[in-house]
């Protein structure tokens, strides 16, 4: 196809936005923009694309001329969704096809797919899906990675050829540097996923030196499961890992859900911190008891097979951290160390000893004074002086049966 200046004006401006940082979403609506102002008729259109994310299997923008963009997350579980099983995308994909097209006005023969009458009824005339494949990770079983775009015309002809051919200049640009801007939402996924997100935009930052990191002050808090041994030895492997996962669920679901950031998961610990920031320490302090709450409620609720309800310790205190890279220079994680951590573990590990579920320390104490009592001054190891140590008055849950 011979180029114009109207298609190389709008792979001009495709380039420009792949060398920035684009939303995937404003870059494909100015594109579909530009293409219907030069006369390149398509009023609706979609671009779909898999990723690499724990919940999310794929995400789309639909654009409707007039009507705005749309951006949708589509869950790994949506794969069996009527919505999905009657997609034509879905059967494209399955066959290996790049393209697929159907006329929508005047045609005599029943349309293959729900999705066809709804256009042909909005007076849309021809649709024409385009697949343009390249090389990321995702979670996709079904087709290649790459973005998959259709588009839907209003004019009376539906899409001629030369249409369709500058379509096909247009997506290949497009698919540059959408492989850009996917790639780093994958990055920005897996580092958040996998290091947690103040590490992760660390990391990504280019904080990757051994030894590079932050003093940072916070409410430290520490978890671990009672009974997990004899929960492994009892079930089998893939149930075990199923209560593993609901623990987890329960407890760092509930420290992020109160801004806590997840650090790391050792065994069957959650090693977690709540920033101290302008607030000062009671903001911080009173939700990482909210959570601490809220651990121990879902808990209680949460079903195990054949066996009592799962439980808890929980240790908080307060203080400066080390947060930062550590390891050795082929194999470094973020995380965070210090004395503090080393107490938050020392007071856990008191909850059995006493028999409570949630211990904090004088200081995260004095954030909600009313719902705390003195349990005594003990002697922690690796800490230099008796700490003295506060438990919930009403029990967030059951007290712990016995140490494991």
């Amino acid at each position: 196809m011979q180029t114009t200046p109207v298609l190389e004006a709008i792979e001009d401006w495709l380039i420009r936005e792949a060398l920035g940082d684009p939303d995937t979403a404003e870059m494909f609506a100015g594109l579909c923009q530009r293409m219907n102002a030069s006369g390149i008729r398509a009023e609706r259109a979609m671009l779909s694309w898999a990723t690499l994310h724990p919940l999310i299997e794929a995400e789309t923008v639909l654009w409707i001329d007039g009507g705005g963009i749309e951006l949708a997350q589509h869950r790994h579980e949506d794969a069996n969704s009527d919505e999905w099983l009657n997609s034509p995308i879905r059967a494209m994909l399955e066959r290996g096809d790049l393209r697929l097209r159907c006329p929508l006005a005047q045609s005599n023969a029943p349309f293959d797919y729900p999705l066809f009458h709804s256009l042909a009824d909005q007076g849309f005339t021809d649709y024409l899906a385009i697949a343009t494949p390249f090389a990321l990770p995702t979670a996709q079983e079904v087709g290649a990675s790459g973005i998959v775009v259709t588009w839907a015309t209003r004019a009376p002809e539906g899409f001629d050829q030369a249409t369709i051919e500058q379509i096909d200049y247009l997506q290949m640009r497009l698919a540059l540097a959408c492989r850009a801007t996917i790639q780093t939402r994958i990055a920005q996924t897996l580092a958040d996923t996998y290091l947690g997100r103040r590490a992760g935009s660390q990391v990504l930052a280019g904080r990757i030196r051994h030894g590079d990191g932050e003093s940072l002050d916070a409410v430290i808090f520490y978890t671990d499961l009672r009974g997990s041994t004899a929960l492994a030895e009892r079930l089998d492997p893939d149930a075990y890992l199923r209560v593993l996962n609901g623990y987890f669920d329960a407890t760092a679901g509930e420290v992020m859900a109160r801004g806590g950031e997840v650090l790391d998961f050792i065994g069957d610990v959650v090693l977690a911190v709540f920033p101290i920031e302008a607030g000062g320490l009671g903001p911080a302090a009173r939700q990482a008891l909210a959570a601490a709450r809220a651990v121990h409620a879902r808990l209680a609720a949460l079903p195990v097979p054949g066996t009592a309800p799962l439980t808890c310790g929980i240790g908080l205190t307060c203080g400066p951290v080390m947060f930062g890279n550590i390891g050795v220079p082929d194999r470094l994680t973020f995380s965070v160390i210090g004395r503090k951590v080393n107490a938050a573990a020392r007071i856990e590990a008191k909850t059995k000893e006493l028999r409570e579920p949630v211990l904090v320390t004088e200081e995260v104490a004095a954030a909600d004074p009313a719902s705390f009592r003195g349990v005594g001054r003990f002697a922690l190891t690796g800490v230099d002086r008796p700490v003295e140590l506060f438990a919930l008055r009403t029990p967030a849950a059951a007290s712990d049966p016995a140490p494991r």
